[in-house]
């Protein structure tokens, strides 16, 4: 048995430099900018305490926002996404990028929230 739940909602965009795009999100969300980390290519956004975590991607393909599905076990939690009809569009970095049957891409990632456990459904 392992356990998933959605993880975060990651706005991409598609820009050379993250600072307008975290002045629009900050400013419009009520939200502040986490401390630059170490990968420029993202910008944690830091809302209330308990909703979905929210961060910006810089990206080469066109700006979209996908979701991040968060599970203690990637692999299961992939094959039981695609017996619900989606598919695989690849691999990276330790997470897996499928495509949901309507189109929509979303990534299936190792748990980012201290309280997943606590959270997250179960899935035989």
């Amino acid at each position: 048995m392992h356990k998933s739940r959605l993880g975060a909602l990651i706005i991409d965009c598609r820009t050379d430099d993250l600072s307008e795009a975290t002045a629009f999100w900050t400013a419009a969300l009520g939200y502040d900018a986490a401390p630059q980390q170490s990968d420029d290519r993202y910008v944690s956004l830091i809302g209330p305490g308990g909703e979905v975590a929210i961060s910006l991607q810089k990206v080469e393909h066109e700006s979209r926002i996908h979701l991040d599905i968060e599970t203690d076990d990637i692999e299961a939690e992939v094959t039981r996404l695609i017996g619900l009809g989606a598919t695989e569009v690849g691999r990276k970095g330790g997470w897996v990028v499928l495509q949901a049957p309507s189109g929509h891409r979303f990534c299936v990632v190792k748990p980012q929230r201290a309280d997943f456990a606590m959270n997250a459904a179960p899935h035989a």
